[in-house]
């Protein structure tokens, strides 16, 4: 049975792969803004503020301090857009759902399916920015080498959880809220200053953020800065990801069978 669920899985992200063939335009733009940011912000304002002194006490280069935290939300961009935008147009619109359950294709294969697509969105993006930021030179350690799967683990938090949020959303207006969380997320979680900058009444809830999580276990990878806590961020994006999912499964069962 689980070698017959995850088949049908894979022929849900097959789908979304045959779809995109045509859409190359769309799927690049998650990658391309996190790039323009490395180069405005990372290089740019880094003329201008030469080194960033890292909650570890490390001195780095703010273009290597900037890129890692926009590694990850590459990642997320890649994983928020496939698993919230489109899941509702293929949910209420386009109706792709319904025609997928007119062959074995079941609603826990449709969350699987879907997931794992946001997942290699996301790890597409992903690879492509760490190409970028190694010919910038902002990567400064070999560990940079496990920054992808860690990609991967942030990519699976944001894309479960989304496409759990989406279940619930009734209109396109709905999307008001994805916008109003990840836009302060992306800006305030630690991705462009230190977590000692910011006010201590408010460092928890900075931390209470998955693109935090994701963002210190790339800045590590990339900076050299390993130690046991990482296994703790890649715990919590690991969680988040396997509620995300069983949540996703549940709804979809009651959205789509009622």
């Amino acid at each position: 049975m689980a070698i017959v669920a995850t088949t049908l899985a894979a022929r849900v992200v097959e789908r979304n792969v045959l779809a995109y063939r045509r859409l190359w335009v769309a799927f690049a733009t998650g990658f391309v803004e996190p790039v323009f940011y490395l180069f405005s912000l990372g290089i740019g304002v880094g003329a201008l503020v030469r080194t960033v002194t890292t909650d570890s006490g490390t001195q780095v280069p703010y273009a290597a301090f900037v890129a890692p935290a926009l590694l990850a939300t590459s990642a997320m961009n890649g994983a928020v857009f496939d698993s919230t935008y489109n899941v509702f147009f293929k949910m209420h619109y386009a109706h792709t759902y319904d025609a997928m359950l007119a062959t074995p294709v079941g609603p826990r294969d449709v969350a699987v399916g879907e997931i794992t697509w946001t997942l290699i969105r996301g790890g597409i993006y992903a690879a492509g920015f760490l190409v970028v930021a190694a010919l910038t030179g902002t990567v400064r350690s070999w560990w940079a080498l496990l920054a992808l799967p860690a990609a991967v683990f942030v990519a699976l938090a944001f894309a479960a959880i989304g496409m759990f949020a989406t279940t619930f959303m009734r209109s396109f207006l709905d999307f008001d809220y994805i916008v109003l969380a990840i836009q302060p997320m992306f800006l305030f979680s630690a991705t462009f200053f230190p977590l000692s900058t910011y006010p201590a009444s408010v460092r928890w809830l900075v931390q209470a953020t998955p693109l935090y999580h994701g963002v210190v276990l790339e800045r590590a990878l990339m900076l050299g800065e390993v130690d046991a806590s990482l296994l703790g961020h890649l715990g919590y994006l690991g969680l988040l990801g396997a509620v995300g999912v069983i949540g996703t499964g549940r709804r979809l069962e009651r959205l789509l069978l009622r």
